[in-house]
């Protein structure tokens, strides 16, 4: 049985923009999480792709990935994930190729289906292209697979830079399409807990039944999304957790998603439905004091297996949210 111990820690990066603040500051604070993180010891630091939000920064994903590994020194730099149905796999393994190629065995792409955006911004990303719901998220994955790998015989489409990269891949999900087609092709398996927990146990289930070894993999690997608040005592760290609250409950009203300073009580910000849906989109959230996420942990690997863990930390003073990870890093 995995213990807590024997479980890689990571860092999962919305690059968040305060309501007081800026874009250059949220970038210039996603710096200062990746070199934090690098120091402490974590496996990898991830960047996600999200469009048409106000709160969040990291909309051009791999620009931010190459300014980051440039930062940093040995740290795996990557994207959790990159929305390929918004991008044709060529600019895809264009892109990530050269990443490769400027920070060597340090890039990963990992892959979602979903488009990450409303139906608006979803047109806007794929102009030349019918909507639709990541149908050929497989054939998209096989491409960008080939145009990655090393050139064959009579192959006249190429990335140049990608091609003979071998860019690892990463299939990403919150439901159980992924966790098969990851399976099937032999791919690590990250499944989106952070906010979408009720899937967890089926999709790695899936993962683990289905796996067939490839070139990548002997055996699966699954990492699950965790978001963690920690601080030196529970109260403050339930505290703390209020912004990360604020976030959602605006996501759900469709309102700015900025980060709002924390508040001593939700009670009055939320009605009772709106509580249930936050609640339940931080499923799996480990807030609290060190023993507090200490015993969250082992519980969340006992019961899961995972091979790793990506914390995502939304708090609001910059200083503390270096704090909260510096504290789930001693725990190991």
């Amino acid at each position: 049985m995995k213990s807590l111990s024997e479980t890689a820690f990571s860092m999962l990066d919305l690059v968040p923009i305060r309501d007081q603040g800026t874009v250059s500051e949220a970038l210039n604070n996603a710096v200062d999480v990746a070199r934090h993180v690098e120091r402490l010891g974590f496996t990898r630091y991830w960047l996600a792709e999200h469009h048409n939000m106000d709160g969040i920064a990291s909309s051009a994903t791999s620009v931010l990935i190459g300014h980051i590994a440039g930062k940093t020194a040995h740290i795996r730099v990557g994207s959790g994930g990159v929305m390929l149905p918004n991008h044709p796999p060529l600019v895809i393994a264009e892109q990530f190729g050269t990443l490769a190629s400027l920070y060597p065995g340090r890039i990963d792409l990992g892959l979602g289906r979903a488009p990450g955006a409303d139906h608006a911004t979803m047109r806007a990303l794929r102009r030349d292209r019918l909507m639709g719901d990541g149908e050929d998220f497989p054939e998209q994955v096989a491409e960008l697979e080939m145009l990655l790998g090393p050139r064959r015989p009579q192959q006249t489409l190429l990335a140049v830079p990608g091609e003979g990269t071998r860019v690892p891949i990463w299939l990403l999900g919150s439901s159980l399409f992924s966790a098969r087609l990851a399976a099937e092709k032999g791919l690590p398996y990250a499944f989106a807990s952070h906010f979408a927990p009720r899937y967890l146990h089926d999709a790695l289930r899936i993962y683990r039944q289905n796996f067939r070894p490839s070139a990548i993999l002997d055996e699966p690997y699954a990492m699950i999304g965790v978001p963690l608040i920690a601080a030196p005592t529970d109260e403050e760290a339930d505290y703390l957790a209020t912004t990360a609250f604020q976030r959602v409950l605006a996501l759900i009203r469709g309102e700015s998603l900025k980060q709002k300073p924390p508040v001593e009580r939700m009670t009055g910000l939320w009605l009772p439905h709106e509580q249930e849906a936050v609640g339940n989109f931080f499923g799996l959230a480990v807030i609290g004091g060190p023993e507090k996420v200490r015993s969250r942990l082992e519980i969340l690997v006992e019961q899961t297996g995972a091979n790793e863990i990506m914390f995502t930390s939304d708090i609001y003073d910059h200083a503390l949210r270096l704090r909260s990870l510096e504290i789930v890093a001693g725990l190991r």
